[in-house]
């Protein structure tokens, strides 16, 4: 089943964010599982990332082999995940 990611990444900057997503575009588009990924600053402050993925565990090993080891010292994002029914792209 599909899920949607909300990713609040407190404390993470617009510049620390870039450095990652260009090392990391290519491979989540590879990646097992993926089908869109958003991103935007937080009105709150840190970070908002948005994923939609073919489930939650494609997510959680995308996130634990390629986004963990990289993430600042002192940085956790904060992940909800919802079931989605279906899911339309271009």
């Amino acid at each position: 089943m599909p899920v949607l990611l909300i990713a609040e990444v407190p404390n993470l900057t617009e510049e620390a964010y870039a450095v990652m997503d260009d090392q990391r575009t290519p491979l989540m588009r590879a990646s097992k599982g993926f089908i869109c990924h958003a991103s935007g600053p937080n009105p709150a402050g840190g970070w908002r990332v948005v994923q939609i993925w073919e489930s939650e565990e494609d997510s959680q090993n995308w996130y634990n082999n390629n986004i963990k080891p990289i993430l600042p010292p002192g940085i956790v994002p904060i992940q909800t995940f919802y079931p989605l029914h279906d899911v339309v792209t271009k």
